[in-house]
């Protein structure tokens, strides 16, 4: 698989509700934390900003421009943002099953996407690489994601046999086309794992490091697969990245580890081998390193948790 195809494998983002809904008037919606939470959407119609806790300034949104929020955080959607804000939780609530409702005078804005759970033990360490948005302008996909987007409304509104399940995959597909739009249309001077992907080289040696994880890889080997020389690889790859190709290396191998802990009864010695350490106990240093607690610890966490519950619709 392809490094974006990876990522998402190892997420296992799993939507929930597919909906959207249509604002007018003196309008805001606050959506609290969205721990575990991935968001999708797009604009159908009209103006609007998105406030994402932790970004200084708001980002105003406009019709035909799709957006995916993938860190959890805490934000609020305004036509005003001086409107008093109103629980997401309270116009989408749990029981609702998809379709869209009306906030304020409606008439004005319209939104339309879907949420997804992130499952997986290794989703903080994946999610960490991702920006707070990912905000998509305008695109050669806006005709498939607009295809995919009018088909998952249509299934939501008419509620056919197995509509619920066309709707979720549905989702899937706007998701990876917002995602690879982003990739395509990325700019000079954008940071974090998606901007890796962009660049012709540097994405070269992030898909060697996930074609083959447990090879004992060096800076110059790296380099060499992004055909540059070690010193402007290193330089460049840490300033895109915000972390070293070795740091990436170990993330990307806990990642692994993480997935094939909670997912499969390997035992630790041989996952510990097929990451390429030299030894279970360079295995467990580095896990606890990056994770914060030693692999035995962290598997038999991810078994004792409860079966995951359907998420709240907003």
């Amino acid at each position: 698989m392809d490094p974006l195809s990876d990522l998402l494998s190892l997420l296992r983002p799993s939507a929930t509700v597919s909906s959207g809904f249509e604002a007018g008037g003196a309008w805001c919606v606050d959506f609290g934390d969205q721990t575990g939470k991935l968001k999708c959407y797009a604009i159908l119609s009209g103006t609007c900003l998105l406030q994402i806790e932790g970004v200084a300034e708001p980002i105003r949104l406009q019709a035909g421009e799709a957006f995916v929020l993938p860190r959890g955080c805490a934000f609020k959607m305004a036509g005003h943002l001086a409107a008093e804000p109103v629980s997401a939780s309270v116009i989408f609530p749990p029981a609702r099953a998809g379709g869209q409702v009306v906030v304020g005078t409606g008439g004005e804005f319209t939104l339309a996407g879907a949420r997804f759970a992130v499952s997986g033990g290794a989703a903080r360490l994946l999610l960490d690489l991702l920006p707070p948005i990912v905000h998509l302008r305008g695109s050669t996909e806006r005709a498939a994601m607009r295809w995919s987007l009018e088909r998952m409304i249509e299934e939501m509104r008419e509620a056919r046999p197995g509509s619920e399940l066309m709707a979720q995959d549905l989702a899937h597909m706007m998701l990876l086309q917002t995602l690879r739009a982003h990739l395509e249309r990325s700019s000079p001077g954008e940071q974090g794992w998606l901007a890796a992907l962009s660049d012709k080289n540097l994405r070269l040696a992030v898909a060697a490091i996930h074609a083959d994880p447990a090879r004992r890889w060096t800076l110059q080997a790296l380099a060499a697969e992004a055909g540059m020389s070690r010193t402007v690889f290193a330089e460049r790859f840490r300033t895109v990245m915000g972390e070293t190709p070795m740091q990436y290396l170990a993330r990307w191998r806990m990642a692994l580890a993480c997935d094939r802990l909670e997912h499969a009864g390997s035992p630790l010695a041989e996952i510990a081998s097929d990451l390429g350490y030299a030894s279970l106990s360079a295995f467990v240093t580095a896990f606890r390193r990056l994770v914060g607690v030693t692999p035995q610890q962290f598997r038999r966490a991810r078994q004792s948790l409860p079966e995951t519950p359907a998420l709240a619709a907003e």
